[in-house]
């Protein structure tokens, strides 16, 4: 049995599925005992508090995103056998290097370098990452108005971003024998960990 929580992070940009299979991860976990904690988006609490979020991230609102999952994922952690964090930590500095270049910014700034050595602390802490992969023929869901340029781009920073910090993850697409195949690598590694 281990001490820390096994932590499976999936990132990716907005709707590609992150969320379900998040959700049918933990089903399955549940399903065979394991204790699961999972995060919620933090996107909406910061847009409640005042914070820019999509396009008009900023370094703070970013750095509050990012400070609130590692409390959050921390919090999961003390009572649960496995922590799924719907958005990782990673993905907040996708998402504020995309805006910064869907806004003409340079992405290259201490602020950015700051965030960068913040959100790699945190690495470590990861047994597993999942990264949702944009499909663009797929169509948005009707009551979001993304725009898609901007939604592209934070694709493209995402796996950058786990590409240029090396980082073991596994792709996945919107087809179903993929989401099936991540499912069942996530439970079948999170079995394993905990000794289920």
């Amino acid at each position: 049995m281990t001490t820390t929580p096994f932590r499976i992070g999936v990132l990716g940009t907005h709707s590609t599925g992150k969320t379900t299979l998040v959700q049918r991860i933990e089903m399955e976990l549940r399903g065979q005992g394991v204790t699961a904690g999972r995060t919620r988006s933090f996107g909406w609490r910061a847009a409640e508090i005042g914070l820019p979020k999509m396009q008009r991230h900023t370094e703070t609102s970013t750095e509050w995103i990012i400070a609130t999952a590692i409390a959050n994922e921390i919090e999961l952690g003390i009572g649960a056998e496995v922590v799924l964090a719907d958005r990782a930590v990673h993905d907040a500095l996708a998402y504020y290097t995309a805006a910064l270049e869907y806004r003409g910014e340079p992405t290259d700034s201490d602020a950015v370098e700051g965030l960068r050595i913040l959100v790699t602390t945190q690495t470590p802490k990861y047994d597993l990452f999942i990264a949702t992969r944009l499909d663009p023929e797929m169509p948005v869901d009707k009551e979001h108005s993304y725009d898609p340029r901007y939604r592209a781009l934070v694709d493209q920073h995402v796996h950058r971003l786990l590409a240029e910090d090396q980082m073991d993850h596994l792709v996945v697409g919107s087809g179903t024998d993929e989401q099936y195949l991540a499912v069942q690598t996530a439970v079948r590694m999170t079995l394993k960990a905990v000794g289920a």
